[in-house]
């Protein structure tokens, strides 16, 4: 086989990116990145990431580079939005471009027919340790870290992060996204929702009357990105998962003190340990689903006792916010993708579709479409798209349409929720499901809520006698459009 004939395997690549650096080289090319000099860390780039992807185009708003930031060394930048478009996830993860949003889920679908988790190899060097800085020398704010919202309690150098810990139990590394809050020079604190593995790790070490060491990656591959804001079962390592998609292990480097296993291609990573009892304000900060949820509290903190960082470093931001955001469009795809296949392997025949709205922060509105084919087959979709590992957390509201129905298209879902679905027969309420303080509508103190499991299908029973829907046939459309072409191209 030739040059020519060659299968690319990562869209015109024929290997996955090394780093974020080279991914960057690779979004450039694609014509996705902006670069943005001379924005202040403070506010700014929050504010602009916004603007920018509330302005975006079907396909996606591009990644913005913030450089040549004011107060900090030239070299020094922020990135937002890696992965937040359907050219870039498909960069990031290897798939084919695709032309809709279900394309790219699809897409996950077929990777995990095959995908098999691949643990990282361990190498004794890496660019992470071109500046290693110890215990003194220690300064978190020589980076410059985003104050993001207006309302928030500080400044967050962890957002697009990666938060390492080794369960003292079992041995397995958990790598997942918490937001990090600066607290000073030496100092940060890491909010954990209940239930997560890093909250149940966390609570291990402390049972035990011991620190908890950690690492946190603040810029590194954006497929550990993907991994680490997702729920995977428990015991399954982010950096296994990730590999697995890339078809390559990551290399990592065993850190100083704990002997965690970091990026060996980060940007910057922290280490130090979560002390049980030693605790500082934590919070408010804008969030994924629209508001300052979760408010201020105490949480552990972190004294940094080392910082790795590359030269010229680049910190890795997203922001959450009123959606869409910098990170939701990928955040459905993925979440998307993990359902559908969660669903399926617990037996259920059918699905056509699955999307998890951005208006629902990929989270809160999920939709799933099946073609019927026994009496019950809806609702048993609709439970288990709400009941299923990656649906679970924080969920709201579960539609389940037919195969007729685009899941993406918020139009066609509303258009058969109100025409396919009786309130009375067909929509479903789930108790004490598990929820925590990011949920706004819970009472402080709650971390539990409720779902709506919402059947816009045909009743079963009705599929041959439910009246015919009232638009033109796929060939009669192909035939008109094609006579009036011409007049049709001046809309």
């Amino acid at each position: 086989m030739n040059d020519m004939t060659k299968p690319r395997l990562y869209n015109e690549y024929d290997a996955p990116h090394t780093d974020l650096r080279e991914f960057l080289k690779r979004v450039e090319a694609a014509g996705e990145l902006l670069r943005m000099p001379g924005v202040d860390w403070n506010l700014e780039m929050g504010t602009l990431a916004e603007i920018v992807n509330q302005r975006r185009s079907d396909t996606g708003a591009p990644a913005i580079l913030f450089e040549d930031i004011p107060g900090y060394p030239k070299g020094f930048r922020v990135l937002s939005g890696a992965t937040n478009s359907m050219k870039r996830l498909a960069i990031t993860m290897g798939f084919p471009v695709p032309g809709h949003s279900l394309d790219a889920v699809r897409s996950y679908r077929d990777r995990m027919q095959t995908h098999e988790p691949i643990p990282p190899r361990v190498v004794k060097h890496g660019p992470v340790l071109e500046n290693v800085l110890r215990d003194d020398q220690v300064n978190l704010l020589k980076f410059p870290v985003p104050f993001l919202h207006e309302l928030d309690g500080g400044r967050y150098i962890g957002t697009d992060d990666l938060v390492i810990m080794r369960d003292p139990e079992q041995g397995w590394v958990n790598g997942a996204t918490y937001r990090v809050m600066v607290q000073d020079e030496k100092r940060v604190n890491i909010w954990m929702s209940p239930g997560k593995h890093g909250r149940q790790i966390r609570e291990k070490y402390f049972s035990q009357g011991k620190p908890c060491p950690v690492l946190i990656s603040c810029g590194h591959d954006p497929l550990l990105f993907l991994a680490g804001g997702n729920e995977l079962r428990f015991g399954l390592s982010e950096y296994d998962y990730a590999g697995g998609h890339r078809g390559q292990p990551f290399e990592v480097v065993l850190s100083e003190l704990h002997g965690l296993p970091m990026p060996a291609h980060a940007e910057i990573v922290l280490e130090g340990e979560l002390i049980d009892g030693e605790t500082a304000p934590e919070g408010p900060f804008g969030e994924f689903t629209g508001y300052y949820a979760g408010g201020r509290s105490d949480q552990p903190v972190i004294r940094v006792r080392r910082i790795y960082h590359r030269n010229d470093p680049i910190l890795t931001m997203a922001t959450p916010m009123r959606p869409p955001s910098d990170f939701s469009y990928s955040k459905c795809v993925m979440k998307a993708g993990m359902i559908w296949d969660e669903v399926e392997r617990a037996g259920l025949s059918g699905v056509k579709g699955v999307w998890c709205h951005e208006a629902g922060g990929a989270r809160m509105l999920n939709v799933i479409a099946i073609k019927q084919a026994y009496a019950g087959h809806s609702k048993q979709a609709g439970m288990a798209a709400a009941t299923c590992q990656s649906g679970s957390y924080l969920g709201r509201l579960v539609v389940v349409v037919d195969d007729d129905i685009d899941p993406t298209d918020l139009f066609d879902v509303m258009w058969s929720m109100c025409t396919r679905c009786d309130p009375a027969e067909d929509i479903d309420i789930i108790r004490k499901m598990w929820s925590g303080p990011l949920d706004p509508r819970i009472p402080r103190g709650t971390s539990w809520n409720s779902r709506a499991v919402i059947d816009a299908c045909r009743p079963f029973e009705m599929l041959n006698s439910f009246p015919p829907v009232a638009r033109a046939s796929a060939a009669l459309r192909s035939k008109v459009e094609a006579k009036y072409r011409d007049i049709l191209a001046r809309l």
